[in-house]
């Protein structure tokens, strides 16, 4: 009688596939981006936040287009900076409206730029302009979020939707609980907008956040002002490893740590 063919566990797709699998593919999140960055030498990166539904031709097609050039600027200041400092890349989510508005800004300049996407019923698509090789698909949310925090040197959130603000939320609450041993500067672009949807005051005014918890964030209402603030910001913080990752900080550290290892405790 002959034997069927037999697989070790892991070629076994079926296996791979199924709930007993899980923590197997979780992982693969991980692993997988971290061996693509370390190829390609990505260190830090700007991720910009905002809405797919925003495009240059609807009503706050304003922010499409001071994404983009918000993030050829970014680019440009990068690409000019010593051969020995960090490089910073623009990363967003991968999809349309402000994600793509990004992602083309920086590939304006001549810049490398990474999309994070992740499958969704609509809307989430990647764009053509994200780098070839640095287009990563993502299953989890939450791994797909890891890797927006684990590298970034700043975030910057345009208006958006539920997404955006989940995305920011838990940076800022990462930021206020300092469950991150770094500092990363948010900024919210569009004062405006953010202030007719988030009543930040009210928050601190209630007594549910310290009011020094509005220093976590600042506003920002044009690209060259934005670039601004950020240059401020990152050059301000101090030199950090490479690859510059974050980690989340034990209840006996202080908040002026500094991401001293290269991944997460």
């Amino acid at each position: 009688m002959t034997l069927p063919h037999l697989h070790v566990a892991y070629e076994d797709e079926r296996f791979l596939e199924s709930d007993d699998a899980r923590p197997l593919r979780i992982l693969a999140e991980y692993l997988g981006p971290m061996k693509r960055f370390r190829e390609l030498r990505v260190h830090d990166t700007i991720v910009f936040y905002g809405s797919a539904r925003i495009t240059a031709e609807g009503a706050l097609g304003r922010y499409y287009d001071d994404a983009r050039v918000l993030a050829r600027l970014v680019t440009e200041w990068s690409k000019a900076l010593p051969s020995h400092a960090h490089r910073y890349v623009v990363c967003t989510g991968g999809g349309s409206g402000i994600m793509e508005a990004a992602n083309r800004g920086a590939s304006d300049a001549g810049g490398r730029t990474i999309g994070l996407n992740i499958a969704l019923p609509r809307e989430q698509r990647p764009n053509r302009y994200i780098t070839h090789g640095l287009a990563l698909e993502f299953h989890y949310f939450f791994m797909r979020k890891l890797w927006f925090a684990h590298l970034a040197a700043a975030l910057v959130a345009f208006p958006g939707g539920f997404g955006t603000l989940d995305e920011i939320m838990e940076i800022l609450t990462l930021a206020q609980t300092r469950k991150l041993a770094r500092r990363v500067p948010v900024l919210l672009y569009g004062s405006e907008f953010w202030n007719e949807i988030v009543n930040f005051e009210a928050l601190a005014r209630h007594g549910v956040i310290a009011r020094e918890d509005l220093k976590l964030f600042r506003f920002a209402d044009t690209p060259q002002g934005a670039l601004d603030i950020l240059k401020q910001e990152i050059d301000a913080m101090p030199m950090k490893p490479t690859p510059a990752f974050a980690h989340s900080m034990r209840p006996d550290e202080t908040s002026d740590a500094s991401a001293t290892d290269l991944g997460v405790r």
